[in-house]
Parts: C-alpha cells; sequence; structure tokens
C-alpha cells in the first residue's frame, strides 16, 4: 500500500515537472521561466554599480531566495524519477546545475555570482511550454542531418580549401605583392574573404587582371554557398521522415525522444 502510495505522488509529481500538456504542468513550466529571466534581470542589475550601491542588499535577498526555489527545483526532479543520475549527467541536468551552484560558490569565491546568467540556458525548457516540442524535434532532425552529411561536407570544404589556396597564390602574382597582396597567407585571406560573399573591403586588386579573376571568384562564392545548404536540405528532408515522437519525458530516467509506437524507453527501459 505505501509503495502503491509513492508511486501515485512520484507520478503526479513527474507529471507536473516534466510534462506541459497538463494545466498544473504548463503552470509550473510559465512560473518556472518567469523565475528565470526575474533571476537574470537582477543579476544584471546588480552589475550596474549604482543600482548596486543603493540595492545590493535587495538584490543579494532576492538572488538567495530564487537559488533556494532552484535548488529545491532541482531536487523535486531528481525525487520525480526512478534513475535520478541519468538525469543529473543529462545536458539539461547539468543546465540546472549550473544555475545553482554560482551562488553558493560566492559564499567562498568573490565574483562567482557572475555565471549565474548560465541560468539563461534553462530558457531552452520554454519550448516545452504550448506545445512546442517539435522545436526540439527539429532541432534533433538538423542533429542527425549534419551527422549524415558531415563526410560530404567534409570533402566539399577540402575542395573549397584547396581552390582558395590555388586562388590566393594567383592573386599574389597578379598584383606583384602589392595593394594588400603582400603574402600568400594574406592573399588567402582575401580569397576566402571573397569567395564567401562577406568582402570586408580591407584588401582589394587594383589591376585589370586581378579585378577581373577576382569578379570570377565573387560569382563562384554564390555557388558555392548553395552546395552545403543543398546537402544539408536533402538530408534534413531524410530525418524528417523518420517516425514522430510520442512521449515527452520517461517517467524513469528523464530522457526524450522516444519512437511513437515505443512502450519503453530505449535508454533505461521504464514502461512509458
Amino acid at each position: 500500500m505505501k509503495d502503491e502510495k509513492d508511486e501515485k505522488w512520484r507520478a503526479r509529481l513527474h507529471e507536473i515537472i516534466y510534462e506541459s500538456n497538463t494545466v498544473a504542468g504548463k503552470a509550473f513550466d510559465v512560473s518556472l521561466l518567469v523565475l528565470i529571466f526575474t533571476s537574470i534581470i537582477i543579476v544584471m542589475a546588480d552589475s550596474i554599480e549604482q543600482w548596486h550601491n543603493h540595492y545590493g542588499n535587495l538584490f543579494s535577498t532576492l538572488e538567495w531566495s530564487f537559488t533556494f526555489m532552484f535548488t529545491l527545483e532541482y531536487l523535486l526532479r531528481l525525487v520525480s524519477i526512478k534513475k535520478p543520475w541519468r538525469y543529473v549527467f543529462s545536458f539539461l541536468g547539468i543546465i540546472d546545475l549550473l544555475a545553482i551552484i554560482p551562488s553558493y560558490l560566492s559564499i567562498f569565491y568573490t565574483g562567482a555570482q557572475s555565471l549565474l546568467v548560465f541560468r539563461g540556458l534553462r530558457l531552452l525548457r520554454v519550448f516545452r511550454i504550448f506545445k512546442l516540442t517539435r522545436f526540439l524535434s527539429e532541432m534533433k532532425f538538423l542533429g542527425g542531418a549534419i551527422k549524415g552529411s558531415f563526410t560530404k561536407i567534409s570533402i566539399f570544404m577540402l575542395v573549397v580549401l584547396t581552390l582558395v589556396v590555388i586562388l590566393g597564390s594567383l592573386m599574389y602574382l597578379i598584383e606583384n605583392g602589392q595593394h594588400g597582396f603582400s603574402n600568400i597567407p594574406d592573399s588567402i585571406y582575401w580569397a576566402i574573404v571573397t569567395i564567401t560573399t562577406v568582402g570586408y573591403g580591407d584588401i582589394s586588386p587594383t589591376t585589370p587582371l586581378g579585378k577581373f579573376v577576382a569578379s570570377i571568384i565573387m560569382l563562384m562564392g554564390y555557388g558555392i554557398i548553395a552546395v552545403p545548404t543543398g546537402i544539408l536540405t536533402n538530408e534534413i528532408a531524410l530525418q524528417a521522415r523518420k517516425k514522430e515522437q510520442k512521449h515527452e519525458v520517461c517517467p524513469g530516467c528523464g530522457k526524450e525522444g522516444h519512437d511513437i509506437d515505443a512502450k519503453y524507453c530505449k535508454h533505461c527501459g521504464t514502461l512509458l
């Protein structure tokens, strides 16, 4: 009987803290975001010397209040899942820990409170509010697409690197080491800036042949930019064909990314 009660309140706590498809869960996420925004504003305001001199005590009191609430929230997250150590070493778990450690470090080390801006990273949770988890899914698609196209893009970048070395060396010869093309490395720098269509203008050719070659490089730049974009877009399309996610967060380990037909967590085996 006691075990059943423990499971019920832990499941209820998990639903409130980790899921955003309930009224209580959405209210928790919104409240948490408000606290995060407010705490960051307080840290920034406290860095202004004039405000620190007048309201330093108030800022300190508010900051420790936020620290206490974030510490309590972190502990509740650990309690609400069956394998808390998996959450501790997850990305969001580390970010949550970074949000509270600086305040305690400030007791022993002066200036550690500036690290509190790490709380801004916790705003990643905003994607769970208003059922916007699909944006996190798109981030995973992008990661998978980059991984899948890494070899092709690496070969492409090697070709581009070879090209800028050749073109930079050519421009060094054409400009006869003048007009900013004083050596081959500087000429290669100009070729990179030009072929990527950045064009700082700090180095530019003055000879007719140099201007002609520069024009060709500029036109090549537009085509070169399109190549990795097409490769990545194709990989993203392939990733998008995979099954959609169904479960937001595993109640056992706090991990995400489960298939729509998954019954058990693929990370820890907990029933979803």
